[in-house]
């Protein structure tokens, strides 16, 4: 068997089975290690920003099938005069960016990840308004779970451009093995430890996705 043949099979392999296993007894750990965490966090988004506690929001996973991502809240519920929704930059506080930067909100998708829904590692799941919008290339980033963290993440996060995002997007689900899927854990550590990227240059948080790679 060739070297080639061989790196296929391990790929094969990783992505048929080994990766679930994987997610499940890392993150049913994870949700037990950092149970602690994740209790004070909640705490403090309840005193901060109010319940709920939990920011809960239908995302497409594999072939776009909605499921419902938790996250802890970020952002104030604060409403203009006729009542809409202030833009992002106006309800993120203080303390809610400090959870973005930390990666501290994302910490209630390890249920979604034990759940089946979400994967440790993948692309990360946008909004379910933008399925439309995709190009075919650009709903391949649907063949795989979402991912808590992914190759886009370790390599720019918000900070870069949606084409950009969509490139990674798609050379993640055409190469990742196991080895890839150790490294982009082991570069979100080192974000998570040096944080930066969170926010487009100009935004709050990402620009919207409308169509045609913009």
């Amino acid at each position: 068997m060739s070297e080639l043949q061989t790196e296929k099979r391990k790929a094969g392999l990783w992505q048929g089975g080994g990766k679930r296993v994987f997610d499940i007894v890392v993150s049913a750990i994870a949700l037990v290690l950092f149970s602690p965490i994740i209790l004070v966090v909640a705490l403090l988004v309840a005193l901060k920003l109010g319940r709920p506690v939990l920011f809960r929001q239908q995302r497409p996973g594999v072939d776009a099938r909605p499921f419902e991502m938790i996250k802890f809240r970020t952002m104030r519920d604060a409403v203009d005069a006729e009542g809409k929704l202030l833009p992002d930059a106006e309800r993120l506080t203080r303390f809610g960016s400090l959870l973005r930067k930390t990666s501290l909100d994302e910490l209630p998708e390890l249920w979604n990840v034990l759940k089946g829904e979400m994967s440790l590692v993948g692309p990360r799941p946008l909004l379910m308004e933008y399925v439309p919008l995709y190009s075919p290339e650009q709903a391949r980033r649907m063949e795989v779970r979402p991912g808590v963290t992914g190759w886009a993440q370790v390599n720019g996060r918000n900070a870069i451009d949606w084409d950009e995002k969509f490139d990674l997007d798609r050379y993640y689900v055409d190469h990742h093995d196991a080895w890839m899927d150790m490294k982009i854990l082991a570069l979100t550590v080192l974000r998570i430890v040096s944080p930066g990227d969170v926010n487009a240059e100009g935004e709050a948080t990402m620009r919207r996705f409308e169509g045609n790679g913009r």
